[in-house]
């Protein structure tokens, strides 16, 4: 998968640019294709697992101020506590995540049911000792955010599959806590997300998860193999 880059950012891979927000990709040639996103509500810009790169700052005022940067996933802290010690916000942390407040260096603040008094709802995907996952549903335009269970980078996917189930997610895929939603925009941590057709893009990797699991590994273990 290829990206192009936005010719209205400087240093900056730009996916998912909508009405609300933009995504980024700070370093395309990753294997994991580590997306960030930003979202507007009301002239603030609220960052979500953000990676830095040059000509962040330019891309993101053409939708606003830096008004906070959350973390959805345990493992995201990314580059949140830079960006957000840069811009002089907080970092809001789900309610119930643990361990991710000393690798940020940033004052943090959490939320449960709504991301500050965005109107952004957050619904929890996992919640153990080994993940903690939060989505973000923005029932303004129909935009789900979910940051690891759901992804587009290769490693994500097998077959035709345009959105793909985690790999350690596949044999029990998320089905009670993700097939309530019928998003018109689906928003990964991995990868571009999905602009078109997203409801049944969710419908189908939840649907199809498990059977596809052995080709996905057998994908995953040629890649591996030297050549």
């Amino acid at each position: 998968m290829t990206f192009r880059i936005d010719e209205r950012a400087s240093d900056v891979a730009v996916i998912d640019r909508y009405d609300r927000g933009v995504g980024w990709i700070a370093h395309p040639e990753e294997r994991m294709q580590r997306a960030s996103h930003a979202i507007a509500v009301d002239g603030d810009v609220w960052l979500i697992d953000p990676v830095d790169a040059d000509g962040l700052d330019d891309l993101l005022s053409e939708y606003g101020e830096v008004a906070g940067v959350t973390v959805l996933l345990d493992r995201h802290a990314r580059d949140a506590g830079t960006i957000a010690q840069r811009h002089d916000v907080p970092v809001s942390l789900p309610h119930h995540f643990d361990g991710v407040t000393d690798s940020l260096g940033a004052p943090v603040v959490r939320f449960e049911d709504e991301l500050g008094d965005t109107g952004l709802e957050a619904h929890t995907v996992v919640d153990n000792r080994f993940w903690q996952e939060v989505a973000l549903y923005d029932p303004a335009d129909g935009t789900l955010v979910v940051p690891e269970s759901v992804g587009t980078s290769p490693y994500f996917r097998v077959d035709d599959e345009r959105l793909g189930v985690h790999p350690m997610r596949r044999l029990v895929p998320p089905r009670e806590q993700l097939r309530g939603f019928e998003p018109d925009r689906i928003l990964v941590g991995h990868g571009p997300g999905i602009q078109e057709d997203a409801t049944a893009a969710l419908e189908k990797a939840l649907a199809t998860a498990r059977r596809r699991t052995p080709r996905l590994f057998a994908k995953t273990l040629r890649n591996a193999l030297p050549v």
